[in-house]
Parts: C-alpha cells; structure tokens; sequence
C-alpha cells in the first residue's frame, strides 16, 4: 500500500545498514526478496519467527551463490526486478558473477545498489572496517562528545544507518525516479564514509562562518552551552534543554527562576558557559525527572524527558502517534516517514532464512523440472 509498491528489489542478504536499507524499502511498500546464502537455512517455524526488525517486511529464498545454478537463478530473477542491492566488500559481487555489469547486462534498466563502509575505490576501499572506523575518518566522530574527554561513538546510528543503509534507500530510490525517465539503470554506490560526511555538512558551515571550533565539548550543539545539553535530576534520571532561540532561552530563566539573575542575561556569552552549566545543573538536581515534567511540559522551553528504549514507546507523544507498534511480539518503530494517501506498513515479520522459497518458486513461475535441478544440486535450500 506504500509508495513504492510495484517496485521489486532483490537483497543479497547481509548485515547491518544493507538489511536497514531493505527494512525502509519494504514499509513503503517494495516487494523485498531477500537472497540468503543456501548455507544458512536452518528452517524454524513461521509462527514464531525472528525478533530482528531490521528484517521485517520482505521474503526468504535460500540459494548458493557460489553454484553456477544459484547464480544463474538469481539472475533470471534481477532479470524481473527493478532493483537489487549487496554489501559485500569490493570485487565479492563480481567474483560471484553478480556484479553490475552481469546484472545490467540482464536487465538494462535495474537500479543496482552497493553499500560497503569505505566506497568501492579508495586506499581504505579493501579494508575491513565498522561504524566506528567510518565516522571516525569522516570527521563525524570526533565533535561527540563532552569536553576534556575522548569522542563517544554514537552506537551505530550515525555511520551504519544514517551514513549508510538510510544514503543507500534514498540513493536508489532517487535512481529508480530517473530510470522511469531515461529507461536504464545504474550503479548507486553508498559508503557510510561518505554519508557520514554529508550528515555533517550543517558543521562545516558553521566552522566556515566561525561558529564552531573542533575543541570537542566548547560549542552550542556539543554541549557546551548551559541552554543546550541534558541534566541528571534528583532521582538518578535525565532531562534534555535546547532553550536556543532568545524568547525560549528567557522562558528557561523564568521557570527556573533565573530571570532576574544577571549572570544569566549574556546568554552566548562562551566564558561563562562552564559556570552557568554548573549552577543549572544544581537545580535541576533538585527535583525528579517526573517533577521537571510537569514543570516544563507544555512549555515552548525546548524540553524533553530522556527515556530509555522500554519507555519511549509508552510516553503518551509516542502513543498518540503510534509512533511504535508490535509484531509478532516484538516493539519497534512504525514506518516513517508518513505519508497522506499511500501510508507505509509492516507487512510482515522477518523470515526465517530460506522461508519462502517454496512460496517464491510457485510465484515467479520455475517450472517443476528446473525446481528439480535446482534442488539436486543444491543450488537452492
């Protein structure tokens, strides 16, 4: 029912930001058929499957790759697909003879997209990496974090699935857009380094115009400003303040009770930042997170309570949004973003590997000698 339904894309399963980018494909209505490795079918059953959102949405068939009737089959179905999309290292997808030429050579007009860490070219393009490494190198990494101290990876949100799988979604669907247009495909190359780097482009301005230093921990956004960070209340909980704009900034005083408090009026004034942080933070350790709640809610102060993922999807916002639903008993986010007329959805749970290869077979039409060779050699589970 999404807006992109009527699209097929082919996954060649792997881990991380390549399963993401299938995940937001699929809530927005991409018919997702996953391509995991025949090695790796383990069967399970169907009512009780996966807890891995990532995996939500799309269906499994099992196939060796690495057989000349696993490959050939995989390209009988890019052959049908509008896209397709992998994250192995650099040369893998050739060495398998699915790479882009093989693929456009079968289908001209499949958009095929690759996702690796640090691009398919490059000195670092053969080495192995992670999140960390990628935003690292970007310069993503080095602003998080509070002063004096070392970076603070942000889990993995900003390299794998913001940089990464997120960058790889819009960068094919963008191709899909213009190959409707010019009637051929293309290669559509994300690597979290780069999208790493784009997601920081907001910085580079400011660095640009002299707002922003690269002393981590001094600036507005990094929390070295007393009107923009989080502070622990009485009961060990957190609360977040991004009182910025003047007229916010003043309501913060006012509630805090700061108005007429001078030291406070040079709002960004930098010297005092540190001082004022630190008067602050001794009232906000003077009541609950509930307390300052109550206090703030309602407010245009800029506020929020910090929750933990078990209590973001219960605060009455998230509820009146349902911004989080429950599949096959596991709480996840809902699909985003929302759309008036062709809303997204999760059609289903995640497959176990090789579920619906059965299913698929009857679907795409293999007639029952080839299922036969295909299963005798092994080249689908």
């Amino acid at each position: 029912m999404g807006p992109l339904a009527g699209i097929r894309v082919i996954e060649l399963a792997g881990i991380g930001p390549g399963p993401f980018c299938g995940m937001m494909l699929a809530d927005m209505g991409a018919e997702v058929i996953r391509i995991d490795r025949a090695g790796s079918v383990r069967g399970g059953d169907p009512a009780a499957p996966p807890a891995d959102v990532l995996g939500r949405g799309r269906r499994s068939i099992g196939v060796d790759l690495k057989s000349d009737e696993g490959r050939e089959f995989v390209l009988d179905l890019i052959a049908d697909a509008d896209a397709v999309f992998e994250g192995f290292r650099p040369g893998v997808a050739e060495r398998l003879g699915l790479g882009p030429d093989e693929c456009l050579a079968r289908n001209p007009k499949v958009v095929f997209g690759r996702m690796t860490g640090w691009g398919q070219e490059g000195p670092y393009a053969p080495t192995a990496g992670h999140d960390i490494n990628y935003i690292a190198l970007s310069g993503a990494l080095h602003p998080v974090g509070r002063r004096g101290q070392a970076p603070v990876p942000p889990i993995n949100m900003l390299g794998d699935f913001g940089g990464g799988g997120m960058f790889l979604a819009f960068g094919m669907v963008c191709a899909l857009l213009e190959a409707k247009t010019s009637g051929k495909g293309q290669v559509v190359d994300a690597a979290m380094v780069d999208g790493a780097a784009t997601l920081s482009g907001f910085i580079h301005g400011f660095r640009a115009m002299g707002l922003w230093t690269d002393e981590r921990g001094t600036n507005m956004l990094d929390t070295g400003a007393h009107f923009y960070d989080v502070y622990e209340t009485s009961d060990g909980e957190y609360i977040s303040i991004g009182s910025i704009e003047p007229q916010f900034y003043a309501e913060l005083l006012e509630k805090l009770g700061l108005s007429e408090d001078e030291e406070f009026l040079a709002q960004n004034d930098r010297n005092n930042w540190e001082h004022l942080k630190g008067r602050i933070s001794a009232i906000f350790a003077e009541k609950t997170r509930a307390e300052w709640e109550a206090v703030f809610e309602g407010t245009d102060v800029c506020f929020a309570p910090v929750l933990s993922m078990a209590e973001a999807p219960e605060h009455p916002h998230a509820k009146a949004r349902n911004a989080f639903v429950e599949v096959a008993g596991v709480v996840q986010p809902a699909p985003a973003p929302r759309f008036s007329r062709t809303a997204g959805e999760i059609s289903r749970p995640a497959p176990h590997a090789g579920q619906h290869t059965d299913e698929l077979l009857a679907e795409l039409g293999i007639d029952a000698d080839r299922i036969a060779s295909l299963r005798e050699s092994g080249a689908i589970a």
